[in-house]
């Protein structure tokens, strides 16, 4: 066992645990040859110190995409669960369930939009899983995008602390996003590669890799009673190695052959016709813009947008230029990636910040996070002129080499404003193709379907709209229309040996709230007063009472925030003091319950008498003092 916690800052490497045998290669390909294959029963994960196995937890390996010797009960209901990720973008987390066996696919979180003031992010709601833990068999991450793996300190516990199983790099990233959370415990971590086949009660898992624009992802496949379920994670289809990791085509070609009951794919780009772009393109591109650089080039991405990292280190390296990174998170990643061999970086390629000024100004990249206009992220601290070393010069070039994520549009155009304004110049991905997104397209998504020739087809993350376009690929591919579910959050999918349904029943899958500390205290009523506040202000009416005779001591107090500047609204407030004097003629201090009934009455009457005045509506907050 491996503990989540280090006593050194260096991201450590996770057991694979035993190679037990080998087999043969499924098609005449260079991914496939001398693959070596083992299989692990779920339970035995890692802690602090290497678990032996016990001899008869061994199992003989299994091909990837050989049917399954092993005979289960076939009467009973294969259910497919989308807790998260099928209404929005991120929050991504599916449950498959066959009578006493959960096996979990990602846990991630979705970061806030415009409309949800001071919230950090949203994570699914795992209510339905509650008083299942212990069927729960494993908990299984694509890659380490924090859509796929940001909820994990903040859900695993309660769900008994399940084995997780990914890659490396994957594990060595919720490891350190773990150190955040240092109260919650440590984390049972088993490293798997697309070799590997994990045990997990009644279902067998099995990986694929895939591209993204994060080393080490991996599509899914669950061996279940009923048939193969496949998984694709976040995907697209590239055979390059120019800074993603190959697709495994065979893998998935081969799947063809076997009774592949459902496919669960990834539908973000599925509203994008044509193909993704290559990233051999894109690194043509990034090298001409860093060879013309006149001064520095500040690059803005995502943070753990590592394909594009090593591509702009390539292209740095080819051209004699140094490169140094900025921002927390980028950071961590680097020095994560680096340390497993996914970063490759020449020595004396990496600067700190504070030796830019040591070479000639079109010699330095400077890599940062803040693409998506975020407040406190790098890029946003230079454009505002509050980063503590970091000032924008004329000769500057600013590079966002990321796609807008939806909901970000007007920050990001903000913020490119600003460095408009600093007088630097800015090349973006709507100018020249610098940015590759890391999901398939519908060219792409439809090629996948012929592929694999699922049976059923299941459209998984992205909002209904993108749901509904990718149905529409799949039935163009020629699926029975029948057998394509586009289900929302919580809704459950369910198969039996007489076939697939999706029904009507919904399990819980609202929105859960992390603000600071808090983990579910935010309720929607919450988010209402916070955006009611934000929009119109609030305003505190304070009425001071005898409590024996329920008179007025003296005049009611109104205290503004963010609704009107009281001294040059004199008439308005005194007019409110008057009708607050009018509602407490009715107030009756021998009567128990009207404290709330005076509250409520000042609340909704003083509301009404305001809008109409104003055409605002403040939150009206009553407050009743008796002496």
């Amino acid at each position: 066992m491996v503990k989540s916690k280090t006593k050194s800052n260096r991201p450590r490497r996770f057991p694979q645990g035993d190679r037990l045998s080998k087999q043969p290669s499924l098609a005449p390909s260079p991914l496939l040859e001398s693959e070596t294959r083992s299989q692990r029963p779920a339970g035995q994960g890692t802690r602090h110190r290497t678990h032996r196995r016990r001899t008869q937890d061994r199992r003989p390996a299994n091909n990837f995409n050989q049917p399954q010797k092993t005979v289960f009960n076939q009467d009973g209901k294969l259910k497919v669960i989308v807790l998260g990720g099928n209404e929005e973008v991120g929050r991504n987390m599916t449950v498959l369930e066959y009578e006493n066996d959960i096996i979990i696919i990602d846990m991630g979180l979705q970061f806030p939009e415009e409309d949800m003031p001071g919230i950090d992010y949203i994570i699914p709601n795992i209510e339905y899983l509650k008083g299942k833990v212990k069927k729960i068999r494993g908990v299984f991450i694509t890659h380490g995008h924090y859509d796929h793996i940001g909820a994990i300190p903040h859900l695993i516990g309660q769900l008994n602390n399940p084995i997780i199983y990914s890659s490396d790099l994957t594990l060595a990233m919720i490891s350190k996003r773990q150190e955040d959370f240092k109260s919650n415990g440590d984390l049972r971590l088993q490293a798997v590669t697309t070799n590997d086949v994990i045990k997990a009660g009644v279902f067998t898992v099995s990986f694929f890799g895939v591209s993204h624009n994060i080393p080490t992802s991996m599509g899914i496949v669950v061996d279940t009673p009923l048939g193969k379920i496949v998984h694709t994670g976040d995907f697209k289809l590239s055979l390059e190695s120019s800074g993603d990791t190959p697709s495994e085509i065979d893998k998935i070609a081969a799947l063809s052959g076997q009774k592949v009951l459902a496919l669960l794919a990834d539908s973000t780009n599925a509203s994008q016709p044509g193909h993704q772009l290559s990233e051999s393109e894109i690194q043509v591109n990034l090298d001409e813009i860093i060879r013309n650089a006149k001064g520095r080039l500040i690059i803005g991405t995502f943070a753990s947008l590592l394909s594009r990292i090593q591509q702009i280190v390539w292209a740095a390296e080819k051209l004699g230029k140094k490169i140094t990174f900025d921002g927390y998170s980028m950071k961590t990643n680097v020095e994560i990636a680096q340390s497993l061999g996914y970063l490759k970086m020449k020595k004396g390629t990496l600067i700190s910040l504070k030796e830019i000024d040591d070479y000639p100004k079109n010699k330095i990249i400077i890599m940062c996070t803040g693409a998506q206009g975020e407040g406190r992220a790098v890029l946003m601290r230079i454009a505002n002129q509050e980063h503590r070393s970091l000032k924008i010069e004329p000769a500057d070039t600013v590079v966002f080499s990321s796609s807008v994520v939806p909901g970000n549009e007007r920050s990001v155009q903000r913020l490119k404003d600003s460095i408009y304004r600093l007088g630097a110049e800015v090349i973006h991905y709507q100018m020249v193709d610098i940015h590759a997104g890391g999901h398939a397209k519908a060219e792409d998504l439809k090629f996948l379907l012929k592929l694999v020739q699922p049976e059923y087809f299941v459209p998984i993350e992205g909002n209904h709209s993108f749901l509904r376009m990718h149905a529409k690929i799949a039935e163009a591919t020629g699926i029975n229309p029948l057998k394509i579910f586009v289900a929302d959050n919580g809704q459950v999918i369910e198969f039996t040996k007489k076939g697939g349904r999706l029904t009507s029943t919904k399990v819980p899958s609202d929105y859960v709230f992390v603000d600071g500390l808090g983990v579910g205290d935010v309720s929607n009523i919450v988010i209402r007063d916070r955006q009611m506040m934000a929009a119109d202000g609030m305003i505190v009416v304070i009425a001071t009472i005898r409590g024996k005779t329920g008179q007025l001591v003296q005049n009611p107090d109104l205290i503004s925030r963010g609704f009107i500047y009281m001294k040059e609204n004199k008439e308005l407030v005194e007019a409110t003091r008057k009708k607050v004097r009018s509602i407490l003629k009715d107030y009756n201090p021998k009567t128990s319950a009207n404290d709330a009934y005076i509250k409520e009455k000042i609340r909704n009457e003083i509301g009404k008498f305001l809008f109409q005045k104003t055409e605002r509506r403040p939150m009206v907050l009553p407050v009743i003092i008796e002496v």
